[in-house]
């Protein structure tokens, strides 16, 4: 019976090894072609570079760069249909999966169409194996209040619980990002589970009226699925973080068998005794996600005023700040960001998060042996914190550790399976450094809002590697997006310690047409 494969516009026919666009073949060789059809026939799932090179060069020992090069063929391809050039997905030293639309044909009929896209869903994402340690992820409480905008404060419910946990070092805490993937979703806690790599689950809701709140949240073993606790909370908002701490607590008191002695001992800190402060942060940083400097502002300044002695809301408007210097690097953004920083660090120096924050900023002050002290005690304080470890991994890269760079963010694939965007970017930076131009083209890529930076370093990474079309693409973006960059303001913006790793990227952008 013959089978074949309809991807989006494109139908592959793996009988006569040939990929179709429409009713034309497209000029593709046969190696590409053995490694589209083992990625096609299994959907969703983790290919390995081994067994992908024992299909198309079978018997044959070669570099895995050539593996890179055909990959990145076959992108090039389907990257003529939107979306396209993101069907093959890199999973970093690990191996390659397709995440494409596939519709399997067989005789003329279409007899299966599984759901595959850039998210795993549970049917074809790989299981996770749980950790030596005990582990738990917390899924994004519902909101059952009656105003869809609430969803805010659910959220934010959800984050804060996961932070808290994330302090417990003899606890492997699932990132906000990945176990995010479930909002809204109705999931079997075994599947995420499996998905995760976990042994509990937190499930909860919360609902908001007027002046009071209400929060269910229940304790679920995955393996057997038996709810091993469950509680619902009734009180006033003003209690709200007493309610948390309730929480926290029981979660923990079901657990600590499993942990360490000193975890049951930890308390949570409450950050603000003003709730309305608490809550124009949790709105502020919804706006931040997406770089809303404008929508956030306010909030936080409101926030600072109800309480002016919250540092979570002065790390807040220290990053506001930074994105503003990031876009368009006027250096007096950095000084207020690196003053309301230190700020939130001496109003909570235990706060992981005020810690990661100023040393980010020094990072782009060029002071990279105080970011590296900021950012190790922030590990320290939390060192489950995703967020922080990939920071981390960017200071790595700009003090020239690009190795330790890439392999601290792979590190941050097992507590985060879908991490958010940003930590492709970070990615791209060391490999860019280390020359591994296709794999550094990949990760810029992935980010889900390219900014001019993104297509800067698609910009040196095309010139590098001699496909100048691409390149001169890439730089125009570049100049569309931000009429006035100079590879000075690169420079100033995208601070290395080696002067040798800041050459190579002016070099890349100088044959790419970028002015000085």
């Amino acid at each position: 019976m013959a089978t074949t494969y309809i991807l989006g516009q494109f139908r592959f026919d793996p009988k006569a090894a040939t990929l179709f666009r429409g009713a034309e073949p497209v000029g593709l060789g046969h190696r590409a072609v053995a490694l589209l059809r083992v990625l096609v026939e299994r959907p969703g799932i983790l290919v390995s570079k081994e067994a992908l090179i024992e299909a198309a060069w079978p018997d044959l020992t070669v570099e895995e760069s050539n593996l890179t090069v055909q990959i990145s063929a076959l992108r090039r391809v389907f990257g003529e249909e939107p979306g396209g050039e993101r069907w093959i997905e890199t999973l970093p030293r690990r191996g390659y999966r397709f995440v494409g639309p596939v519709n399997i044909e067989e005789e003329g009929a279409i007899i299966a169409a599984p759901k595959v896209s850039g998210v795993l869903t549970a049917a074809v994402a790989p299981s996770l194996t749980p950790p030596n340690q005990p582990s738990i992820a917390v899924l994004p409480f519902a909101n059952m209040s009656a105003d869809p905008e609430q969803e805010y404060f659910s959220d934010g419910i959800s984050e804060d619980i996961i932070t808290e946990l994330s302090r417990f070092r003899s606890l492997f805490v699932i990132a906000r990002n990945s176990s995010f993937q479930y909002k809204g979703k109705n999931v079997d806690v075994r599947e995420v589970g499996r998905e995760l790599g976990v042994q509990y689950v937190v499930e909860g809701s919360v609902r908001k009226m007027a002046n009071q709140v209400r929060i269910s949240s229940q304790l679920i073993d995955t393996v057997s699925g038996n709810h091993l606790w469950s509680e619902r909370y009734d009180r006033a908002l003003d209690d709200i973080f007493a309610v948390q701490d309730e929480v926290l607590h029981s979660i923990v008191a079901r657990l600590e068998r499993r942990l360490a002695s000193s975890i049951a001992a930890q308390a949570r800190r409450k950050p603000t005794e003003r709730l309305v402060a608490y809550d124009c942060v949790l709105q502020a940083r919804q706006y931040l996600a997406t770089y809303s400097t404008e929508a956030a502002e306010p909030l936080i300044r409101r926030a600072i005023d109800l309480d002016p002695n919250y540092a979570a809301a002065y790390t807040a408007l220290a990053l506001v700040f930074l994105v503003k210097f990031y876009f368009d690097s006027q250096l007096s953004r950095l000084e207020e960001s690196l003053k309301l920083a230190q700020k939130a660090v001496a109003l909570d120096p235990n706060d992981a998060t005020c810690l990661s924050a100023l040393g980010r900023i020094h990072i782009y002050r060029r002071e990279f042996d105080e970011a590296g002290l900021f950012l190790e005690r922030a590990l320290a304080l939390n060192p489950s914190d995703t967020d922080t470890i990939a920071t981390h991994a960017h200071w790595l890269s700009r003090v020239g550790r690009h190795e330790e760079a890439l392999a601290s963010l792979e590190r941050v694939l097992l507590r985060d399976p879908f991490p958010p965007s940003w930590y492709s970017e970070v990615r791209s930076v060391p490999l860019l450094a280390l020359k591994r131009y296709e794999e550094a083209i990949d990760a810029a890529k992935r980010k889900d809002q390219l900014s001019h930076w993104t297509y800067a370093y698609l910009a040196a990474c095309y010139a590098h590697l001699g496909r100048m079309d691409e390149a001169r693409t890439s730089a125009a973006r570049v100049l569309q997006m931000r009429p006035d960059f100079t590879i000075h303001i690169n420079m100033l913006s995208e601070p290395f310690k080696n002067p040798a790793d800041s050459e190579h990227e002016a070099e890349g952008l100088r044959k790419a047409g970028l002015p000085e």
